[in-house]
Protein backbone atom coordinates (compact mmCIF):
# COMPACT_ATOMS: atom_id res chain seq x y z
CA UNK A 1 0.00 0.00 0.00
CA UNK A 2 1.34 3.30 -1.31
CA UNK A 3 1.89 6.10 1.70
CA UNK A 4 -0.78 8.39 2.52
CA UNK A 5 0.11 11.90 1.30
CA UNK A 6 -0.79 15.30 3.04
CA UNK A 7 0.65 17.75 5.04
CA UNK A 8 3.36 17.02 7.47
CA UNK A 9 3.62 18.80 10.94
CA UNK A 10 6.94 20.83 12.13
CA UNK A 11 8.33 18.49 14.82
CA UNK A 12 8.89 20.73 17.83
CA UNK A 13 12.02 20.26 19.83
CA UNK A 14 11.96 19.89 23.71
CA UNK A 15 12.83 23.52 24.58
CA UNK A 16 9.79 24.78 22.39
CA UNK A 17 6.11 25.57 23.32
CA UNK A 18 3.09 23.50 21.84
CA UNK A 19 0.34 25.59 20.13
CA UNK A 20 -2.83 25.10 20.79
CA UNK A 21 -6.19 26.99 20.30
CA UNK A 22 -8.43 27.93 22.84
CA UNK A 23 -11.64 27.73 20.86
CA UNK A 24 -13.63 27.01 17.33
CA UNK A 25 -13.28 30.55 16.65
CA UNK A 26 -9.67 31.22 16.94
CA UNK A 27 -8.88 28.11 15.10
CA UNK A 28 -11.05 29.21 12.48
CA UNK A 29 -9.34 32.95 12.06
CA UNK A 30 -5.85 31.24 12.41
CA UNK A 31 -6.98 29.99 9.05
CA UNK A 32 -7.79 33.30 7.88
CA UNK A 33 -4.73 34.67 8.62
CA UNK A 34 -2.92 32.21 7.02
CA UNK A 35 -4.40 32.43 3.49
CA UNK A 36 -3.88 36.20 3.91
CA UNK A 37 0.03 36.87 5.31
CA UNK A 38 0.96 33.19 5.22
CA UNK A 39 4.57 34.81 6.06
CA UNK A 40 3.72 36.75 8.94
CA UNK A 41 1.74 33.83 10.27
CA UNK A 42 4.88 31.00 9.75
CA UNK A 43 6.84 34.08 11.41
CA UNK A 44 4.43 34.22 14.54
CA UNK A 45 4.51 30.43 14.47
CA UNK A 46 8.22 30.23 15.03
CA UNK A 47 8.27 33.06 17.67
CA UNK A 48 5.48 31.70 19.87
CA UNK A 49 6.86 28.16 19.59
CA UNK A 50 10.06 29.16 20.74
CA UNK A 51 9.73 32.44 23.56
CA UNK A 52 6.27 33.44 23.56
CA UNK A 53 6.94 35.33 26.75
CA UNK A 54 9.57 36.90 25.97
CA UNK A 55 8.48 40.94 26.04
CA UNK A 56 9.58 42.90 22.90
CA UNK A 57 7.53 45.67 20.26
CA UNK A 58 6.37 42.85 18.16
CA UNK A 59 5.05 40.71 21.07
CA UNK A 60 3.74 41.65 24.64
CA UNK A 61 1.20 41.28 27.41
CA UNK A 62 -1.96 43.24 26.87
CA UNK A 63 -2.63 46.17 29.23
CA UNK A 64 -5.88 47.19 31.51
CA UNK A 65 -8.27 44.58 31.85
CA UNK A 66 -7.19 42.49 29.05
CA UNK A 67 -3.28 41.92 30.64
CA UNK A 68 -5.13 38.57 32.41
CA UNK A 69 -7.98 35.94 30.99
CA UNK A 70 -8.96 33.30 33.34
CA UNK A 71 -9.56 29.85 32.32
CA UNK A 72 -11.02 27.27 33.98
CA UNK A 73 -10.59 29.28 37.37
CA UNK A 74 -6.66 30.43 36.71
CA UNK A 75 -5.50 33.84 35.86
CA UNK A 76 -3.19 33.60 32.71
CA UNK A 77 -1.15 36.11 31.72
CA UNK A 78 -2.78 37.18 28.47
CA UNK A 79 -0.28 37.99 25.29
CA UNK A 80 -0.47 39.99 21.82
CA UNK A 81 1.23 39.11 18.81
CA UNK A 82 1.61 41.50 16.15
CA UNK A 83 1.39 41.31 12.51
CA UNK A 84 1.15 42.93 9.97
CA UNK A 85 -1.64 45.36 8.87
CA UNK A 86 -2.87 45.36 12.41
CA UNK A 87 -3.89 41.88 12.58
CA UNK A 88 -3.10 40.30 16.17
CA UNK A 89 -2.82 36.91 17.64
CA UNK A 90 -3.78 37.01 21.32
CA UNK A 91 -2.90 34.14 23.72
CA UNK A 92 -2.03 32.80 27.23
CA UNK A 93 0.62 30.28 28.23
CA UNK A 94 -0.55 27.01 30.18
CA UNK A 95 2.74 25.58 31.18
CA UNK A 96 4.86 24.41 27.97
CA UNK A 97 1.32 24.87 25.77
CA UNK A 98 0.46 28.51 24.06
CA UNK A 99 -3.25 28.68 23.79
CA UNK A 100 -4.31 30.76 20.62
CA UNK A 101 -7.61 32.62 22.24
CA UNK A 102 -8.02 35.27 19.27
CA UNK A 103 -7.30 36.20 16.52
CA UNK A 104 -7.81 39.29 14.29
CA UNK A 105 -7.15 40.19 10.55
CA UNK A 106 -7.30 43.78 11.30
CA UNK A 107 -6.41 45.77 14.45
CA UNK A 108 -8.67 44.84 17.20
CA UNK A 109 -11.13 47.83 18.76
CA UNK A 110 -10.54 46.54 22.06
CA UNK A 111 -6.62 48.08 22.26
CA UNK A 112 -7.21 51.42 20.02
Amino acid sequence: MPPKKGSVSRPLKSSEFVIEHASNQAAARWRDIVATQKGSAADAWDRLTKAPNQSDPKCHQLKGQLATIVRDGIAHDQWQYELSGGARIWFYIDDKTVKIVNVFTKHPNQTK
